[in-house]
């Protein structure tokens, strides 16, 4: 059985206490990164100065240093301190990733049937690995192709002098982006134990999600090129199936309810 139905100001209460909660790590993870944001920011060099090269042989794709990557500027006296910040919280974010999905089973679980409730690890679990996987995947393998991309087309007769700025807002944005997109099988339960949609429906109009995989691909992704726009739109058709394949495992049919 569920439990009793929350009256709406025991909803915002419980909401404002998962938000404190979550809020409270991120703050503490993001002090915990500050320290270290020397050593993050040269990661997140990493896509700049390195480029990949595709193989046949093991392990398929290399990153090969450029000789003479271009060197980035900051153009306000405060820009680097605010770099440092920003990559410091969103590096508290990503940390964060397992206490917020738990936070958010803890806000949605009294709606849910007891034997629902056990779910929670795999939840957490899974939310986890796939935002980290679609991280991940950005930085190893889009951003590297993208910046690529963008810094040698047609820049024959041109300097390029990068904000550290814009670099940074640049590399995050696209990093969240592909982690949140990477939550899409999780989703798909979701939305399919709540009833407002079924594994039939999402499995009669795949042949439309995959064209919505490659209008999301080519909004999202930095570049214009088809190949990295497939990068981004074969990982979200794979998800999209994934999705479907745990709505039918995990999610059981609800039984009508007799009027």
């Amino acid at each position: 059985m569920t439990d009793s139905k929350m009256p709406l100001t025991e909803h915002l209460v419980e909401l404002r206490k998962r938000l404190f909660v979550s809020l409270t790590v991120i703050m503490a993870a993001f002090i915990a990164c500050f320290t270290y944001s020397e050593s993050i920011f040269k990661l997140l060099l990493m896509p700049m100065s390195t480029y990949p090269k595709i193989t046949l042989a093991y392990p398929f794709v290399k990153y090969i240093t450029k000789p003479d990557p271009p060197k980035l500027v900051f153009l306000a006296p405060a820009e680097a301190f605010w770099m440092h910040l920003k990559i410091s919280f969103i590096a508290g974010v990503i940390i964060s990733i397992p206490v917020i999905f738990y936070q958010i089973w803890k806000f949605i679980s009294p709606g849910l049937l007891t034997k629902e409730k056990k779910y929670v690890t795999p939840f957490v679990l899974s939310g986890t690995v796939l935002f980290l996987a679609g991280a991940s995947f950005c930085f190893l393998v889009v951003l590297p192709f993208a910046l690529q991309f963008l810094l040698t087309y047609k820049t024959e007769y041109m300097t390029p002098m990068i904000s550290i700025g814009h670099y940074m807002d640049f590399c995050l944005k696209f990093i969240l982006a592909f982690g949140i997109v990477f939550e899409m099988p999780v989703v798909i339960v979701i939305l399919t134990r709540m009833g407002i949609v079924s594994t039939q429906t999402l499995a009669k109009n795949r042949k439309y999600a995959v064209l919505l995989a490659f209008i999301i691909a080519a909004i999202l992704t930095p570049t214009p090129d088809a190949f990295n726009q497939t990068l981004m739109a074969l990982p979200i058709i794979v998800l999209y199936e994934v999705g479907i394949l745990a709505s039918r495992i995990f999610v059981r049919r609800a039984k009508p309810v007799a009027e």
